[in-house]
């Protein structure tokens, strides 16, 4: 049997897998937020109003969403390299169509393939973070993997937008099509699951979380058991749904303004340069990939109360929103960089979701518990882009041009989704809580919990 101090060590080969898991993670990003830098080209190709508009984000992270659970139940049954694999190619094939199509059909069409093959790229490059690397080092490499991979937003709000400009649409997709088969061969090249002497690595669940790890060889009856383990087993324990929760409210604010609605409100409602949007978008990458290691070491500190990481990062965000829309004349670009940055750590802070996934998941379902953890904040997008939309679309019918008091109405709906994603931390918090007192976990104030550095 391995030594403690062999069971910690990290393999070096996780960090090649650490590194090509951030390349395909990086290249699912480009192609997931390449419409938000097109967006006001969107609306003259296909001659569609917000409504229009909207759809074809929605139709995308809705499908992305609701493939969470089954993506995570074939990667319990297939593995991290055939859903990388499968899903680039699925990607790749969804821009070809979105290239060439030209009316809303078929570019909705086009999107539910982007969706589809988006939906297993996260969860599987998360679970080989949570095979490869230590326990105690899982939430800070998950963190380094999302900062990684969002630099992808930069390459659609500047690289992409300079391609687009200059090469046309159909250009610019065929191009961002190649990347999805180019990540397919590097998940073929480099993914691969540690070896049967590393599978103490194996995310430990909430009843042995206290930063042990798993012993080496075959495995006990109750871990062949879980391969009876439903679905409904795997989100079942009150911790994955906080995780839920916790995702939910931490990104739907910034997934709504890089997936969709910034540039056009940047542009149409404050004003701003094409070129000026884009420089924003890109400072909310920065902002997230800043704060990343930041917030990825904060849960390992105090674990207990990890949540209150959400709820602030949630109430800074709603602060921010209501310093740019209830005034209304236009805002000075330093306060729409101040919206951007507290947006910016949203995204590191919704991660915290699969921290929580990681440590109340059951063994046989971890892959379960992330894929629903991860619904949490593309279900919230979903919701809070067709609600930006819809309150468009009444409040200025009939146009494509609006103005910014439209869109201080209409990106005042955000709040219907945040409400819901703070009840939501407030109250499977509670019930996380009551189980760990059930099973004789005392929950140590915040001042012990940071003091101590405990670990769940």
């Amino acid at each position: 049997m391995a030594t403690p101090a062999t069971r910690t060590a990290t393999p070096r080969a996780a960090w090649a897998i650490l590194g090509a898991a951030a390349f395909i993670y990086f290249v699912a990003i480009v192609q997931r937020t390449s419409l938000g830098i097109a967006g006001v080209e969107a609306l003259e190709r296909f001659g569609v109003e917000a409504i229009g508009l909207s759809m074809l984000s929605v139709v995308q992270i809705s499908v992305y969403a609701s493939l969470q659970l089954p993506a995570g139940a074939l990667l319990d049954r297939l593995g991290p390299r055939r859903m990388l694999v499968i899903g680039s190619l699925i990607m790749g094939v969804g821009q070809l169509t979105l290239a060439f199509a030209d009316t809303i059909w078929l570019a909705l069409a086009a999107r539910v393939l982007i969706g589809a093959g988006d939906a297993p790229i996260f969860v599987a490059a998360t679970r080989l973070v949570s095979e490869w690397f230590p326990p105690r080092r899982a939430p800070v490499m998950v963190q380094t993997l999302g900062m990684l991979g969002q630099i992808g937003q930069i390459a659609s709000a500047i690289p992409v937008a300079w391609l687009l400009h200059v090469s046309g649409w159909n250009a610019a997709f065929s191009i961002l099509a190649a990347l999805g088969l180019a990540a397919a061969a590097m998940s073929l090249w480099q993914i691969r699951m540690p070896p049967d002497d590393h599978a103490h690595h194996t995310v430990p669940s909430v009843a042995g979380a206290q930063g042990e790890v798993a012993p080496a060889g075959p495995p006990t009856a109750s871990q062949a058991a879980d391969a009876t383990l439903t679905i409904g087993d795997g989100i079942r324990p009150p911790g994955v749904r906080l995780g839920f929760w916790t995702h939910w409210t931490g990104l739907f604010s910034a997934n709504t303004v890089a997936l969709l609605w910034g540039v056009p409100f940047f542009v149409q409602g404050q004003g701003l340069t094409t070129a000026a949007a884009s420089g924003l978008l890109t400072l909310l990458v920065l902002t997230n990939i800043a704060s990343a290691p930041i917030i990825g070491t904060l849960p390992a500190r105090p674990p207990m109360r990890r949540s209150w990481l959400s709820l602030g990062a949630a109430t800074g965000t709603a602060l921010a929103w209501a310093a740019v829309l209830i005034p209304s004349g236009p805002r000075p670009l330093w306060q729409l960089a101040a919206l951007i940055i507290v947006l910016g750590a949203g995204g590191p802070a919704s991660l915290i979701g699969m921290d929580y996934a990681r440590t109340f998941g059951i063994r046989g379902r971890l892959g379960t518990a992330t894929g629903f953890a991860n619904i949490g904040g593309f279900a919230a997008t979903v919701m809070s882009v067709a609600l930006v939309g819809a309150v468009l679309q009444v409040v200025a019918p009939g146009t494509s041009e609006y103005a910014l008091d439209d869109y201080r109405i209409a990106l005042s709906a955000m709040a219907i989704p945040w409400l819901m994603g703070v009840t939501g931390i407030l109250v499977t918090r509670r019930r996380t809580r009551a189980q760990l007192a059930d099973e004789g976990v005392r929950l140590p104030t915040l001042r012990q919990a940071w003091r101590e550095g405990r670990r769940i």
